[in-house]
């Protein structure tokens, strides 16, 4: 993840120039982020336990709790409207500019 993340800018001639996605990000940081936008969006506990691979401490909720399919259509269009949003603004940024970003890094 570290190369993925921050990118291999302080090597000097490597195979392949990886840009980063932005230093010091990691998966830990990205799993936080991801359940911040659940809690976010309303989205159930159980919806979000299930979704970070966790079960829910309460035994008796763990039991009778499920995900409906009405909640996991609900979870993914949330996120997927997240991913539209981002996208869009990315976009809004000229090309001119992002080309200008690109290219000052990549020299670097």
């Amino acid at each position: 993840m570290r190369p993925a993340a921050d990118g291999n800018l302080d090597r000097v001639h490597p195979r392949i120039r990886v840009l980063p996605v932005k230093p010091g990000l990691t998966s830990h940081g990205l799993r936080h982020s991801h359940k911040t936008w659940l809690i976010a969006d309303g989205i159930p506990d159980v919806a979000q336990a299930r979704r970070l691979g966790r079960r829910i401490p309460d035994a008796i909720q763990d039991i009778y709790s499920h995900v409906a399919p009405e909640v996991e259509t609900r979870l993914l269009e949330a996120l997927q409207q997240r991913w539209i949003d981002a996208v869009t603004a990315l976009r809004a940024t000229t090309d001119a500019q992002a080309l200008n970003a690109h290219l000052q890094l990549a020299a670097a």
